[in-house]
């Protein structure tokens, strides 16, 4: 059974989609984009042309991903493993994983809205939770076969953006990202990194994105 933490107090918030990108609006009415729109903007032109080439292929990853996801989140709810109904290749994917996710526990929150006016970003996190007896924001990625770190430097931007928006909004340092993959070809990664070594990083995709869309470079600070 995982031990579940009083999670802090904010306030969901609504998504839109802006010129063809996701959006969400803050509480106090700005409307920042996405950190997985932001973060993979470069690579934006290639994942389009290859959806449009195998939109089969495309929809049954889409559709493994959710219910990867949401098996990992019912389980961390303590509401026990998947049945037989489940997505056969999400539920796989979710037992060969299932000996990292056990190192997860004093979950804070999991699936939440966060948001930086610092940034200009905002986007929703899937697990902030002590993994291994340490505070982490936790991400969890299906994947067709293992993953070159060289070719996600972007998961380790998304999960900074939350460690830093984390900060901002609640006053709590997050020393630790954690990306847990699991692949079709039978292998699991764990994938620990401090965040501040991808704050350059993440910086200069928002930069990018800002000069595509005509504004100003997001705050130095």
């Amino acid at each position: 059974m995982f031990t579940h933490l009083d999670p802090p107090d904010l306030p969901d918030l609504d998504c839109i989609t802006v010129e063809g990108s996701r959006r969400y609006v803050t509480p106090t009415g700005e409307r920042y984009p996405s950190v997985t729109t932001v973060t993979g903007w470069s690579k934006r032109k290639f994942f389009a042309e290859w959806r449009k080439n195998h939109p089969e292929e495309s929809k049954q990853i889409l559709e493994k991903g959710n219910k990867f996801h949401t098996i990992i989140e019912d389980y961390l709810n303590n509401k026990g493993e998947p049945d037989a109904n489940a997505h056969a290749r999400a539920r796989d994917l979710f037992y060969q994983l299932q000996p990292e996710l056990d190192r997860i526990d004093n979950i804070r929150v999991q699936e939440i809205a966060l948001w930086s006016h610092k940034m200009g970003l905002a986007g929703r996190v899937d697990c902030i939770a002590e993994f291994d007896g340490r505070l982490s924001v936790i991400d969890f990625k299906s994947s067709k076969r293992k993953k070159r770190e060289e070719d996600i430097e972007n998961y380790f931007q998304q999960a900074t953006a939350y460690a830093i928006m984390w900060k901002e909004l609640l006053g709590e340092t997050i020393d630790n990202i954690v990306i847990l993959v699991s692949s079709d070809d039978g292998k699991t990664q764990v994938l620990q990194r401090n965040p501040i070594n991808h704050v350059v990083g993440l910086k200069e995709c928002i930069d990018i994105y800002h000069e595509a869309h005509g504004w100003e470079s997001a705050p130095q600070d």
